[in-house]
């Protein structure tokens, strides 16, 4: 009997080990044992345009654009360049003037605008220049790019700017349409003496800039990469390329694609692997999500780094020859509010009043206070946002509104410029639910709010001190619609508004459309809602 239920022992353990072996082999090949990726473009149906890469070993970073938006320049990291995750934003805040707090102005549309990521000597570096006064570009570093980014130094402004590494250790900026200027080598500022020229111009009939410049060096030339937009044909990447920096450069238009019924591809950046494998990430705009990353194979054909399949054309599908590495997590996702720290995905809208929102005040909850009397949405701090992503996506927050203030406005909104919103509104002592559409007018120079058309679709008044509202968006093609819910159980869901039309319009926000949580006062001060989760699905 001793012998039988050893036996039946050892077997139990034995099983016990082969499962746990063969889960955790799961988890592995999951993460790292695919010899290559497999995706459909867009590789991220979201808004992440002025792409720039750098790699070091195996780990690719990509830096973005988000404007008026706090934290700034987000830094994303991939080891499969199909599956991306959140490594840190270059800076909490930016102070040049008053109008990043949304006082006397505003940035919206500017801020940081097209970066330029770069690895070299065991150091990761940022440059960009904010389309605002004072007209001075940035220069960050750090040796983790999942750390702290520490600034460098302030400089002339570069529009649209690639930094570069030269073999000798010189270092230069290209900018705008052709400029180039050589830095000092500790990048404190520009080198006196050093290269300052421009090294092509555009030709005539190409309109405004050719911009959005991205180098890199390869068998010994120079490669540049730009956005063309020739009279009356579509935007198309083209390339610069010469034996020496500042030239003679000549030209080839290396894509040109309407890639799956949307308009144009271009701006963009290349990158290779340690295989020597060439890959390019150009965006594409969609419409009200923004302008989203393509990702597809680059052909050396005598010289050229030519964009697309043996056609030049987008693939809709295709796969890398890299090993997939999925962590789960993503760029958009969604939370419950229990950490000590916001989540990467989260972005306030301009500047942020830090003491006017808590994680603290109430565990597992964000708690937004109003800080200051506003007339609108747009003018409202603390409007706290994440992207929206295609096909389709929804976004769910529950918020407790007991202690709203009269005149409090709280809520959930499709955010841009065109915003579809979700309010609820404190009139006395009565709360109302609002679906509305606000429509703003910048001025042209200063970015400040000159009106807001608000039309009422709907209002119905609110029975609970807890409500749960929803936004779901349809981002397919000839869509671009956003939908409006609320339930006061998260079960029972009720439809509210209609359908709401989002567009990009790059003379006011000038990003894709966002999911914002906001509260703000119009009256008093003294009020705050509680926010009890978002939830974030990918919807078929």
């Amino acid at each position: 009997m001793f012998f039988k239920n050893l036996t039946a022992l050892l077997f139990g353990l034995h099983l016990s080990c082969w499962v746990t072996a063969q889960v955790s082999q799961k988890v592995k090949d999951r993460v790292s044992h695919q010899d290559s990726t497999s995706f459909t473009n867009p590789v991220i149906w979201a808004d992440i345009p002025d792409m720039s890469i750098t790699r070091s070993g195996s780990d690719y970073y990509l830096i973005s654009t988000t404007m008026h938006l706090m934290p700034g320049a987000p830094v994303m990291k991939s080891k499969d360049l199909v599956h991306w995750d959140m490594a840190s934003y270059v800076f909490d805040s930016l102070h040049d003037n008053s109008k990043y707090n949304l006082l006397g102005g505003t940035v919206y549309g500017r801020g940081q605008w097209a970066s330029s990521i770069r690895y070299n000597n065991g150091k990761y570096y940022v440059l960009f220049s904010p389309n605002d006064q004072p007209f001075r570009a940035y220069i960050y570093s750090t040796g983790n790019p999942a750390g702290k980014w520490d600034l460098v130094s302030r400089t002339k402004h570069f529009h649209d700017a690639s930094l570069f590494f030269d073999d000798d250790g010189r270092v230069y900026i290209f900018s705008g349409t052709g400029a180039l200027r050589e830095m000092k080598e500790d990048l404190s500022d520009v080198k006196p003496g050093g290269v300052d020229t421009t090294v092509f111009k555009r030709d005539a009939d190409e309109t405004g800039l050719l911009e959005g410049s991205q180098v890199i060096k390869y068998n010994g030339k120079y490669y540049l990469l730009m956005i063309s937009w020739p009279r009356n044909k579509p935007r198309r990447q083209v390339c610069y390329r010469a034996d020496n920096i500042a030239g003679p450069y000549e030209k080839k238009v290396i894509l040109e694609d309407n890639f799956a019924g949307f308009p144009y591809c271009g701006q963009g950046c290349i990158i290779d692997d340690a295989k020597g494998n060439w890959y390019g990430l150009i965006f594409q705009d969609r419409g009200g999500v923004g302008r989203v990353p393509l990702l597809m194979p680059v052909r050396w054909t005598d010289g050229w780094p030519m964009l697309g399949d043996e056609n030049g054309k987008v693939p809709l599908r295709w796969k890398t020859a890299l090993k997939t590495y999925d962590n789960g997590k993503r760029i958009v996702e969604s939370d419950d509010f229990s950490k000590k720290q916001l989540k990467l995905q989260w972005q306030w809208n301009h500047n942020p009043v830090n003491t006017a929102w808590s994680l603290t005040e109430r565990k597992g909850y964000l708690r937004l206070k109003t800080s200051r009397v506003v007339e609108n949405l747009f003018a409202a701090p603390n409007s706290i946002t994440q992207r929206m992503e295609g096909p389709r996506c929804s976004g769910t927050i529950s918020l407790d509104i007991s202690k709203m203030k009269d005149g409090d406005v709280a809520g959930l909104s499709a955010f841009n410029g065109d915003a579809g919103v979700l309010s609820i509104i404190m009139e006395g002592n009565k709360k109302y639910l609002s679906m509305q559409t606000n429509s703003v007018v910048l001025d042209n120079s200063t970015k400040a709010i000159k009106s807001v058309t608000v039309n009422e679709k709907e209002k119905t008044a609110i029975t609970s001190n807890v409500i749960y509202l929803r936004v779901e968006g349809d981002f397919n093609l000839n869509k671009d619609t956003a939908a409006f819910f609320y339930s006061y159980d998260n079960k029972n869901w009720k439809s509210i508004g209609g359908s709401f039309k989002m567009i990009f319009d790059y003379r006011r926000l000038f990003m894709g459309t966002k999911f914002a949580i906001f509260n703000y006062a119009t009256k008093n001060l003294g009020g705050f809602v509680d926010v009890d989760f978002f939830n974030y699905k990918l919807l078929n």
